[in-house]
Formats: C-alpha cells, structure tokens, sequence
C-alpha cells in the first residue's frame, strides 16, 4: 500500500489502542462513585474492577491467532463495533451484575484490538525502519492510554456522571469503523487451517486461573486458593502446551519459542513488567499514605511514568539508527536500573522530587525495549504468524504486570511486617487504626507505619533494579533476530 496511506492508517490504529489502555486504568477512580449508585458490595467492585483485565489476557492468544485465520481487519471491525456496543452498555448498567458482564465482554472485545492492530503494522510497513517508527508510535499510544486514563477519568468525573467514563471510548470507536475500511489492508493467512476450539477453552481456562492465583497472592493472608488456582493453571497450561505441539496449525504456535532473539524479547517484556508494575504499586500507594495526596492528584503525579515509556519508545528508532538495537535496549535497561535506585534513597522532605525523577528514568529507559523488542518479536516470523506473535507480546505484558503486582506486592508486605513487628499487616489498616486510638498513640503509629512502607519502597527499588540489570545482560547476549523467509504473500492479502 502507498506509503501516505499506511501512515494515515496507522493513525486510524492509534485509537483502538490508546482507548484499550485507558479503559485498563481509568475505571480506578470511577469506582467508588458508580459502586455508591449501584450498590455494589466489596466482591462486586473486585469483579467490576477486574473482570475486564482477566477477559483481555484470557483471550489475547485466541484473538491475536483468530486474526490471521479470519482477517485482521475484519476482526479489528468486529471488536470495534463490540467495543462501542458494549461501553454504552456498561455506562448505563443497571445493577452490578450487568456492569460485571459488560466489562467481560469488554474484555473479549478488547482482546481482539491490541494483536490486531500490531500484525497489521507488520503488513503495512514492509520497510524495516519505518516499521520500527510505526511500532514505536502503537507502543507510544499503549502506555500514553494508560498514564492518562485516572487523569482522564477524574476529569470527567468532576463534570460528568461515572457512566461518561466509558462513553469516552464510543466516538473513536466510531471513527475506527468509518476509516478503517479505507485506509487499512485486510490479510489472512491461507495455509491457518481451522480453529482449534479445544485450545481456545484450555489457553482461556489456563490463563484465567494463572493470572486470579497471581493477583490473589497479594490480598489473600491465607494463599490456599490463590495456590491451588494456580497449581490448576500450570496443570491446563501444560495440557495445552503438549496440544499446542502436536497440531499441524496450532491455535498458539510455541516453535516460534525457538528463535533465541523472539524468546529473550519475551523474557523481557515479562519481567520487565514485573518490575514497572511492582514499583509501580508501591509508588501510587506511597503518594497516597505517606505523602497524603488524593487519589485524583496521586494520578497526576504517577502519570510521569507512563508518559516516560511513551517518550522512550518514541525515541527509541533515533537510537535504534545509532547503534545496534540490543544495545539501545540494554542501555535503555541500565538507565531503568538507575531510576529504580533512586526509590532507595526516598525519604524526609525531598520524598516527592526523588519519586517523580525515579520513575520518570525507570520509565524512560524501557522505551526501547517496548518499541524495538516488540519490533523484533513481529519481525522475527513471517507476516502470516504476525499475529501469532502479537499475542504473545501482549500475553508477556499482561502476565508481567500481574506477577508484579502479586511478587513485589508480596515483598513488599513481608518487609513492612517485619518493620511493624507484627502489629499491622498493611498501612491502610494502620491509617484506619490510627484514627481509633487517642491522638498522641495514633500519630505514633502512623509515623512507624508510613517509615516501614518506605522501607518496604527501598527494597522495592532494590528489586527492580537487579531485575533491570539482569535483562540487560540477557539482551546483549542474544543474537541478533532475522526475519525468516515466507511464501509470497497469498492472495487473500491485498491492500
């Protein structure tokens, strides 16, 4: 397709996944106030909050498999017209159990837009370099969407109803369907055979159970049922895996895995997700109980790091032209390892600075492992497992922030336990428990609290920063990916 073209449709594809990312994050702070309207009980707004992100990672493999078998376009229109069906919906729910299905079904819908969108830049843009900038810019959108989802939604909330947080999302939605007819290629591959029905039940079931075990570890005191949900995951998860390399056309193809460079990447991402979403938790919860800002202004403040991704992919291709990817990317890693360091020594009055300038470098210098190893992910196969490979990018994604949240989370609870001798087991009961006691008592014991989160922020930053420095290691030790030979492309591609 002419190169003016692609670039407009690549514009086009900013939408679906800058609106994915902002609907992952935003619902946070609308959700005490459309808890309060529908009366939903503790276990509801659990589900309202999660049931979206569970259905995204679920069936992400399916989707992003599904796409090359059916048309990644036409699966894009299809989860568009979802989308913009089901957030009118989920604004005006009646009840909490209709807003729970809503936001499922958002989920399913979400699912198909992130992988779609990827492969289809891998098909728009045959020029290496200009793929690279266009992976960029989707990987700007992705983690852009996500920093200014809470600060989007306080916003409206402050002049709109909660249900106003989801209409957001129906005029691009809207203009996706319009546009993309025209300015988008349709491809699908010719030799994807048929579905595997059986692997989409067990990649959901599996990757459903693995990432509720995952997140529950961090809440549960007892971790019975977040272990066995995922003794039973790993248990599918195998089962699918051994289907996955028996079948001719496989829903997920697990050969790719093969390819050293395909797997550090994914490594990567994994891991590197654990480490942002860690920090992450810690610092959001830091801004709030130690420092003492709303959640509205905790949003603002917490932006940088999104936004720090967001500039460090855009500038990611610049260095990619100066020298070698893997070094950009390892690079980019060391200078998060620093900016993970810099949470180490928060403390006293210049707490906030420190924060805001840590993350804004640990952000920063993810960028090029977001935009150029996704960029060798989708490069490392040929067009007709694009989305293959997509969805193992987002899968790692996904897979990554939920272990973050869990295994830093649980670091991070260990650590401030011990600090408290036991007394308090989180700083929000203690903030609660303070206001109980009289004010001399109470102030004692939200000052120990808030010195032993800290403490818990400083191992946080520690952590991180081995994690970053270990990835950049792995990175510079990979080879260097090449894209393997394809058939021409079949007919059933046109632009």
């Amino acid at each position: 397709m002419r190169v003016n073209r692609a670039w407009l449709g690549l514009v086009v594809l900013m939408l679906p996944t800058l609106l994915v990312a902002m609907d992952m994050t935003a619902l946070l702070l609308a959700l005490p106030q459309l808890s309060a309207d529908l009366g939903a009980t503790n276990v509801e707004q659990l589900w309202i909050s999660d049931s979206y992100g569970f259905m995204v990672a679920g069936m992400v493999i399916t989707m992003g498999t599904l796409g090359d078998r059916i048309g990644r376009r036409r699966l894009l229109m299809i989860g568009a017209a979802a989308f913009a069906v089901l957030s009118v919906v989920a604004a005006f729910a009646a009840g909490p159990l209709m807003l729970i299905i809503a936001r499922a079904l958002l989920g399913i819908a979400g699912a198909t837009l992130a992988p779609s969108t990827l492969a289809l830049i891998t098909n728009m843009f045959r020029d290496e370099r200009q793929r690279g900038q266009a992976i960029a810019i989707w990987a700007t959108c992705q983690f852009t969407g996500g920093a200014l989802g809470p600060v989007l939604a306080g916003f409206l909330l402050q002049h709109f109803w909660w249900g106003s947080v989801f209409l957001v999302a129906v005029p691009a939605m809207a203009l996706l369907l319009l546009a993309g007819p025209v300015l988008l290629p349709e491809f699908r591959s010719d030799r994807a055979g048929r579905l595997d029905l059986a692997g989409v039940g067990l990649s959901l079931v599996a990757v459903l159970l693995m990432v509720y075990g995952i997140k529950q570890l961090a809440v549960e005191s007892v971790p019975v049922v977040p272990a066995v949900a995922l003794a039973a995951g790993a248990a599918i998860g195998a089962v699918f895996v051994r289907r996955q390399l028996r079948l001719e056309t496989p829903l997920l193809d697990l050969r790719l895995f093969r390819n050293r460079p395909f797997t550090a990447v994914i490594v990567a991402l994994v891991f590197a997700g654990i480490a942002m979403a860690g920090t992450g938790l810690l610092v959001t919860q830091y801004l709030q109980s130690v420092l003492g800002f709303s959640p509205v202004a905790s949003a603002v403040l917490f932006a940088p790091m999104g936004l720090g991704v967001a500039v460090g992919t855009m500038t990611a291709p610049a260095l990619a032209r100066r020298m070698k990817q893997t070094t950009a990317i390892a690079g980019g890693l060391v200078g998060s390892a620093l900016g993970s360091l810099l949470l180490v020594v928060v403390g006293g009055t210049g707490a906030l600075p420190l924060v805001m300038i840590g993350i804004t470098v640990l952000a920063l210098g993810t960028g090029p492992l977001f935009a150029l190893g996704t960029g060798l992910v989708v490069g490392s196969v040929p067009p007709e497992r694009a989305g293959s490979a997509a969805s193992m990018s987002e899968t790692g994604n996904y897979f990554g922030g939920s272990l973050g949240f869990a295994l830093l989370g649980v670091v991070a609870a260990v650590v401030y336990r011990s600090r408290m001798d036991g007394t308090s087991d989180s700083l929000a009961g203690a903030v609660a428990a303070s206001r109980r006691l009289p004010a001399d008592q109470g102030a004692e014991l939200l000052h120990a609290a808030r010195e032993a989160f800290t403490a818990a922020l400083h191992v946080t930053g520690v952590v991180a920063a081995v994690i970053f420095v270990g990835l950049a290691v792995v990175v510079l030790a990979m080879r260097p990916a090449t894209r393997p030979s394809s058939a021409p492309l079949p007919e059933t591609a046109r632009s």
